[in-house]
């Protein structure tokens, strides 16, 4: 397990942070009203994996290359960008924010958790694949609540 900083993450964070920002900016509409309902465990898991992915996966040490892992991990994040401009140029409403895309369930939730869980396996850094599935069984939940909700 390599501790070393990578640009490989940080590019990956901020694919992440980017859109994350703009939503704050442009939450669908009632959002407020729903996110009343969130699980607290599963904020908490949320909220720790974000945490703990962010800081592990800036210091896996993975380099750029032509690895096919990492090629499947910038793809997902590609698809995961795609999702957002679907989304800004959408209506904005709950059913844009947590519908499938490309039949991707979820894409909004499962994209970035599988990205970086295979960044951590790729590292072989087994704090970063413990980080990543915290944040998706917290992340992907609260997503799947919502979805659940607005049907």
């Amino acid at each position: 397990m390599n501790f070393e900083f990578s640009f490989v993450a940080l590019l990956l964070l901020i694919m992440l942070f980017v859109p994350n920002i703009l939503w704050s900016r442009y939450p669908p509409k009632d959002y407020e009203k729903y996110s009343k309902n969130e699980n607290k465990l599963f904020l908490t898991l949320e909220r720790l994996g974000e945490i703990l992915v962010t800081v592990f996966s800036l210091f896996c040490g993975v380099k750029f290359s032509l690895n096919p892992i990492l090629i499947i991990i910038f793809a997902s994040m590609i698809l995961y960008e795609l999702y957002w401009i679907r989304y800004f140029r959408s209506p904005k409403t709950m059913q844009d924010m947590f519908s499938s895309f490309l039949g991707i369930p979820l894409a909004g939730a499962t994209l970035p958790v599988f990205a970086f869980l295979l960044l951590g396996i790729l590292a072989r850094n087994i704090p970063l694949v413990i980080s990543a599935i915290i944040l998706g069984i917290g992340h992907i939940a609260i997503h799947y609540e919502h979805k659940l909700e607005v049907e």
